[in-house]
């Protein structure tokens, strides 16, 4: 079959970000199947979707849908208006079956497929569209397929992806020259799954709570095609890139084994690390650490199920600092647990934080 996978995702700030979940899709079917990647950002608008449907001809369209909103509470924006134009593009070129997936989609699964009108949803990880596209081919019921839904079905959790996780390294060359000419920037993903309980992020839910790590020589690889592509930068998407430290050190003793000279950074949480942890990295490549930290005050790190306390905070921002590292801090203010205390808890602190830069965002939103 003839499948076009389009990543429906044209929000650009704080920088544009590369649509690593289709690369990921288009491995697991693409021994199979005619796969064709379309990206809003690099296309531009639906005029130019629509040639693409017209040349490519698909059988089937999966349209990924990254974000529902801009999580902005000062200038909230929805995107599902954006996504129901590009679907109303896509329809009035074909009506082969359309497939909703993607992190948005997951979060707001059965809300999103009446809004769409689509066909079919997967929920949670995408490489089950090879099972779709079967169940498809050969006529046969989805129903029995996990995580794949219709407008009909009933609710139903994400499952995660017991399969091969195989990236496709030969991506459509017009959407990396888009992301190589806005910032340099790529992104790689070194495993699955969030073990961790923070009361407000959805990893867990789209990736399920079980680490499934990847091969660090595989993961090397792959960063070494990006950095042949042109990449002058490229990010570790992980919920926690040193949610395993060994895991972390052996893709980091991969990239030096490679060759990997391009510099790259990661989102860490603050645990206590291996001795010389950040220095290892660091000689790898790494060149800046984004923590989680979301707040100083014990009672809301305890409020937020945080699997840390201020006094780590600290150790772990000067061992990166030590390190030679740039060191980001996020803070998540106002929720559950909260007050007028605690926030002076955290403001007062944050003094402690030298040679970083900081970021507050305030308020969680309900799902």
């Amino acid at each position: 079959m003839k499948v076009l996978l389009v990543s429906a995702n044209t929000l650009r700030e704080p920088y544009p970000v590369y649509p690593l979940g289709l690369d990921y899709v288009a491995g697991a079917i693409a021994s199979d199947h005619q796969v064709f990647i379309a990206d809003m950002n690099s296309l531009g608008d639906r005029d130019s979707l629509a040639a693409v449907i017209i040349e490519f001809s698909p059988d089937v369209i999966g349209l990924s849908l990254r974000n529902i909103d801009n999580t902005d509470t000062t200038d909230p924006r929805g995107f599902i208006g954006q996504y129901r134009e590009i679907v109303d593009a896509i329809r009035n070129h074909t009506d082969v079956p359309l497939v909703l997936g993607g992190s948005g989609f997951t979060i707001f699964p059965h809300e999103t497929m009446q809004a769409l009108d689509a066909d079919y949803g997967i929920i949670g990880e995408g490489e089950r569209l090879g099972l779709l596209l079967k169940a498809i081919q050969n006529r046969e019921d989805t129903g029995s397929i996990p995580g794949v839904i219709t407008r009909k079905s009933k609710n139903a959790l994400p499952v995660p992806w017991e399969g091969k996780i195989s990236r496709s390294l030969i991506p459509n060359p017009s959407n990396l020259k888009y992301y190589l000419k806005n910032g340099g920037m790529l992104n790689l993903q070194t495993k699955r799954g969030c073990h961790f309980k923070c009361v407000y992020c959805t990893y867990p839910h789209i990736e399920g709570r079980k680490l499934r790590l990847m091969d660090p020589e595989d993961i090397a690889t792959a960063a070494q095609r990006l950095q042949a592509s042109g990449a002058k930068y490229f990010f570790i998407t992980d919920s926690v890139f040193n949610a395993d430290y060994a895991h972390s050190i052996a893709v980091a003793e991969a990239f030096k084994k490679t060759g990997i000279s391009i510099p790259w950074g990661a989102f860490f949480t603050p645990l206590k690390q291996p001795e010389d942890y950040f220095s290892i990295l660091a000689d790898a490549g790494l060149t800046h650490v984004e923590f989680g930290t979301d707040s100083l005050s014990n009672r809301v790190l305890a409020s937020y199920r945080k699997p840390f306390r201020d006094q780590q905070v600290f150790a772990a921002h000067q061992a990166a600092i030590d390190a030679g590292l740039y060191v980001a801090h996020y803070f998540l203010l106002g929720g559950p647990g909260e007050n007028p205390q605690t926030l002076r808890e955290t403001l007062t602190a944050v003094g402690r934080l030298e040679k970083s830069a900081l970021f507050f965002f305030c308020g969680m939103q309900a799902t």
